[in-house]
């Protein structure tokens, strides 16, 4: 009898262990093809995603990374929302409780919120795009990344700046790549007395010796000021934004030596002190 009963106690214990791998190999089994699902989901959609880049013009890089990881954020909380409940995990206290804990958490995360509704606004108005030189605010830098909470610039000194999307979408934001040229506003002077026509000769003398100024729209050089103690010319050539800050540098040596060598002085502050003797 008693052997009858440990028998039976055994068909029940390995009846109860069998069921319960069973119970949990459908659990694993499901878990794993959610995750799979979560996978081929974001594949799919990044596939689509860089179509449209492709096939839209407005469509731009920037655009495009940040949809993929706002996608990838969704689907996967969606998927370990789904594997939860495959575990028997009950939402419903979590759920009713954000009632009390939404206020806290909604402080708590309110810049992240607005980082990412500031992301939203950043990718649908393309103020800049990968690679554009720009100022936000009063950093400057190259646009090496963006996603759903930040920007990521590059200064020219090669350092790494990280701006929050709420810091970004709330500043002045200029961008000099954007457009096909861009004008340089360059001064340079002479003293009084110069024949200013001279002047003015030897500066289209030394643009015009750049292949990177555009003729059209042609470069302005004029007289704009008369100050203490020189005839101030105003330089302003149009060149291609990659070209920006080499014809400036190139310009500021080349007019020194050409001025010298027209016999232009170039003048610089000095004081004459007159004295006066008495008889």
């Amino acid at each position: 009898m008693e052997n009858s009963n440990l028998l039976a106690e055994g068909e029940a214990f390995f009846f109860s262990a069998l069921n319960w791998l069973e119970v949990f190999g459908i659990k694993l089994l499901c878990s794993v093809i959610v995750i799979i699902l979560a996978k081929l989901i974001i594949r799919l959609v990044k596939k689509i995603l860089k179509k449209a880049e492709k096939k839209y013009v407005k469509f731009t890089p920037l655009m495009l990374g940040f949809l993929i990881k706002l996608i990838q954020v969704i689907v996967w909380m969606f998927a370990l929302l789904v594997v939860l409940e495959f575990w028997g995990i009950d939402l419903t206290p979590v759920i009713a409780g954000l009632g009390v804990t939404g206020v806290v958490l909604g402080f708590a995360l309110q810049e992240s919120i607005s980082s990412i509704f500031s992301g939203m606004m950043l990718a649908i108005n393309q103020p800049f795009g990968l690679g554009d030189y720009v100022d936000i605010g009063s950093t400057s830098g190259t646009v090496k990344a963006m996603d759903i909470m930040s920007v990521t610039l590059r200064t020219p000194d090669n350092k790494k700046i990280t701006m929050s999307n709420k810091l970004v979408w709330s500043q002045v934001i200029t961008n000099y790549s954007s457009l096909d040229r861009r004008r340089l506003d360059m001064t340079t002077g002479v003293a009084y007395g110069t024949d200013l026509e001279k002047a003015k000769a030897v500066i289209k003398s030394v643009i015009d010796s750049y292949p990177e100024v555009l003729q059209d729209p042609a470069p302005v050089i004029e007289v704009s000021a008369l100050a203490d103690s020189e005839v101030t010319f105003i330089v302003r050539p149009w060149v291609n934004p990659a070209d920006y800050w080499n014809v400036n540098w190139k310009f500021q040596k080349d007019i020194y030596d050409a001025f010298a060598k027209a016999g232009i002085e170039i003048p610089y502050n000095k004081l004459d002190v007159n004295l006066t003797t008495q008889a």
